[in-house]
């Protein structure tokens, strides 16, 4: 495995004032790569460029513009749950090349790692649940039209409902979610694989359920690429949250992916959700999960 590199953006950190979405987490996760675990600064590299007409492969082309241009209805900001600006717009459109460059890195053998992405929640034509675009989906089509057969593993607390809607009648793309079911999004999407938890439910019960399911999908499906969302927001601390995990077993999930993926099929990691009541937690959480999967033992 050849040395890694973080793919990382300044213009992921916005504004938001009071809300719960802490946008810093992106740049104090990469200063703790530094400092905690001695990545050297020249491996944190930004996404390349990319244009909005580039994710007409997913969206569809009149939302797009509807967010490059400020022309959203007031209905369709309040349904973002984020505050619009042209900042938000160029920060989710990077996101999306950002999710693909780690995905096109991990391909030629390098580990596949996003400071970033996540935004399972937005739709074809619509975005919700702080997801403007869907960048796992604008990774996960651009593999499968160059042929792969893509493994979407979704271990944010919540449903990545706009993820599976994207890909219910892609036979080339598997979608596996495990989260909170009591909570948003109230109307869940039929993933091809629907791991729903009840609250309060165990680390224990957790990981038992994930590493089953996970060796049911490669039965199943025999995946040639692997997207890991790896949210941190089980974690039983989490402000939104209602399961039980401690930090060691969000860890430990992260371990087994790795087991079963790593050095076998190429894989992106992306961060996803995290709304921690300290927030040493949850930096603590996200910078373990790529550090792992950049080669330290954990």
């Amino acid at each position: 495995m050849c040395s890694a590199f973080f793919i990382y953006s300044p213009h992921y950190e916005l504004d938001f004032k009071t809300h719960v979405f802490p946008t810093d987490k992106y740049r104090l996760v990469k200063e703790a790569l530094i400092e905690q675990f001695e990545f050297a600064p020249e491996l944190f590299i930004e996404p390349p460029l990319i244009s909005y007409e580039d994710l007409f492969i997913v969206h569809q082309s009149e939302y797009v513009k509807k967010i490059q241009t400020a022309t959203l209805t007031p209905a369709e900001k309040l349904h973002l749950e984020l505050p619009y600006s042209k900042s938000l717009a160029q920060a989710a459109l990077t996101a999306c090349s950002g999710t693909l460059e780690a995905a096109r890195r991990a391909k030629i053998g390098y580990p596949g790692l996003h400071i970033g992405g996540g935004f399972h929640h937005a739709y074809p034509d619509h975005g919700e649940g702080f997801s403007v675009f869907n960048d796992l989906a604008f990774a996960a089509e651009n593999l499968r039209v160059a042929g792969s057969r893509v493994l979407i593993i979704d271990a944010d607390l919540h449903q990545g409902n706009g993820t599976a809607a994207f890909f219910q009648k892609t036979p080339e793309i598997f979608t596996f979610s495990i989260y909170q079911k009591n909570i948003y999004p109230f109307e869940k999407e039929s993933s091809d694989l629907d791991i729903p938890l009840a609250d309060d439910s165990s680390g224990e019960d957790y990981l038992e359920l994930f590493e089953k399911g996970l060796s049911d999908t490669i039965e199943i499906f025999n995946p040639d690429f692997v997207i890991y969302v790896a949210g941190a927001d089980p974690y039983r601390k989490d402000t939104l949250g209602g399961l039980s995990l401690e930090i060691s077993e969000l860890l430990e999930r992260d371990r087994i992916v790795k087991k079963l993926f790593f050095d076998k099929i190429p894989i992106a990691v992306v961060l996803a959700g995290g709304y921690a009541e300290d927030k040493n937690d949850l930096i603590k959480i996200h910078s373990s999960t790529m550090a792992l999967f950049a080669g330290v033992n954990l």
